[in-house]
């Protein structure tokens, strides 16, 4: 199940999870989860994850498709910006919709079905300044770490029933319509690609990382540096 999978990391993750044989269920603002879904053989539905009704009905149509979650994915769209004291509270309480309340409220949703069914795992698309704050990026620099330590409570409570969560931190990624100066900021001095993340996620997503739980994992080319 993904949300956000209509297009860039989260089609790119669509893709390689049919690869390895899983059924998909899909979401996202427009056609284009609808269109991927019927390619690979999935369902779809569209909505946003900060919409509760929208997050209810994919895992609705999840259950009704194929009646377990093996697998789930949050890639949450990108949160407001702008100079750190002038975002209003209103778009500090939007960015908390749509980056941290998603992820609890599919937590709320699937765990039970993963208990019943004896395990399974969450992946949370975020950001690679999630622990290297961005004044560029600050709703979602605030946010997203949020996610992580949420993930890791999520870890610590639910890994005796064999659910795992765990974060993917991308940096600059070429789905994501960037100028090219910021591939200079990577190490390797290009931008990620969509595909690469997808392998990323997959991994976290499949039993690959069945002894990984808790975790942030950086796909970021380089760019942040701390160690």
């Amino acid at each position: 199940m993904i949300v956000g999978g209509g297009r860039g990391m989260g089609a790119a993750t669509a893709r390689e999870m049919h690869g390895r044989g899983y059924k998909l269920a899909l979401m996202s603002p427009s056609a284009s989860s609808e269109k991927l879904a019927a390619e690979l053989d999935g369902v779809a539905c569209r909505g946003v994850a900060e919409n509760a009704l929208d997050t209810q009905a994919l895992f609705d149509l999840t259950m009704s498709a194929y009646d377990r979650i093996d697998a789930v994915l949050i890639n949450a769209g990108g949160p407001p910006k702008g100079d750190l004291l002038e975002i209003s509270e209103e778009d500090w309480d939007k960015a908390n919709d749509m980056v941290l309340k998603p992820v609890i409220r599919m937590a709320k949703l699937v765990t039970p079905v993963m208990e019943g069914q004896g395990g399974g795992s969450i992946v949370c698309i975020t950001t690679y300044s999630a622990f290297e704050p961005s004044l560029m990026f600050p709703t979602s620099s605030v946010y997203r770490v949020g996610v992580s330590s949420f993930a890791k409570l999520y870890s610590d409570r639910y890994g005796v029933s064999n659910i795992r969560m765990n974060c993917l931190l991308p940096g600059f990624t070429d789905s994501l319509d960037l100028p090219e100066k910021f591939a200079e900021l990577s190490s390797l001095k290009r931008l990620g690609r969509a595909e690469e993340q997808g392998k990323a996620a997959a991994f976290l997503l499949s039993d690959d990382s069945s002894y990984i739980t808790g975790q942030s994992l950086r796909v970021d080319g380089g760019v942040t540096r701390s160690m």
